[in-house]
């Protein structure tokens, strides 16, 4: 019987403050925001969480900023963090929720994720069953591919470009401008490429039923990919992977902020 899934990320964190508005701002308006949550979040962060959530035992290799804020959260949640310490704060962000649950970002200041000069325990990537790569260090990236499965996100495209490894999936959102790529530039092509198209489905799969009320729409493709990567892990069928991955996806949107109810 295989045991817990040994699973990884590598990305950032960021401090996320959502807040409730009646209709997202034009140039020049003002808009009153209400009932304030505050807690980390970020593409890296979100990702580990729900792989965790997924039943995977997870380490996420980031950089803390100095306020450390982040990490308490993160590690209630069961992560293992393998963080480097920042002499700034977090990055903060701004998320704007609408009466339908979806959220504008706006992010102040730049993102940061560990880096391969950072003193951490990079040879545990060799052990993994999969890694998620949303970092910006192309040797990182090298490093993760020593895992069984790595899967990594077209926002981090370029990075990809410049290590040369060949990736198990490739995962982007076909609404994202920050997410578009041209697989010529690979000098590795990918197992898989799955773009997703939001309640459209994607490549391959159709959307799940959303399993109640949609409260916010923040973090659910990063939950989708979590998925992605715990079925490949697990050793599923891409088609199986995908279900699975919708299925999160849609739980995801029936809770407000980055991370789900603890239990």
């Amino acid at each position: 019987m295989r045991g817990m899934l040994r699973l990884a990320v590598i990305g950032h964190i960021e401090w996320v403050t959502f807040a409730h508005a009646p209709f997202v701002p034009r140039p020049g308006e003002i808009v009153h925001l209400t009932d304030p949550l505050a807690q980390p979040g970020g593409g890296g962060a979100v990702t580990a969480v729900a792989l965790r959530r997924m039943g995977a035992e997870v380490t996420f290799y980031t950089a803390i900023g100095s306020d450390g804020r982040a990490r308490a959260p993160l590690e209630r949640h069961g992560l293992r963090l393998e963080a480097a310490v920042r002499p700034e704060p977090q990055t903060e962000v701004l998320a704007l929720v609408d009466p339908a649950g979806e959220r504008t970002l706006y992010v102040v200041g730049e993102n940061d994720a560990a880096r391969a000069g950072d003193p951490l325990d990079w040879d545990a990537l060799a052990g993994m069953d999969g890694v998620y790569f949303t970092g910006y260090d192309p040797e990182t990236l090298r490093m993760a591919r020593r895992a069984r499965v790595l899967v990594v996100t077209a926002r981090r495209f370029d990075v990809l470009v410049e290590s040369g490894v060949r990736v198990d999936a490739l995962v982007g959102s076909g609404k994202d401008r920050g997410e578009r790529f041209d697989l010529a530039r690979l000098a590795q092509q990918p197992d898989h490429v799955i773009v997703t198209d939001g309640p459209r489905g994607g490549t391959g799969y159709r959307a799940a039923a959303v399993p109640g009320p949609v409260v916010d729409t923040y973090g659910a493709g990063d939950t989708f990919v979590a998925g992605v990567l715990f079925g490949l892990a697990s050793g599923w069928p891409l088609d199986r992977s995908l279900s699975h991955a919708a299925a999160r996806a849609a739980e995801a949107l029936t809770w407000r902020g980055a991370l789900p109810p603890l239990p």
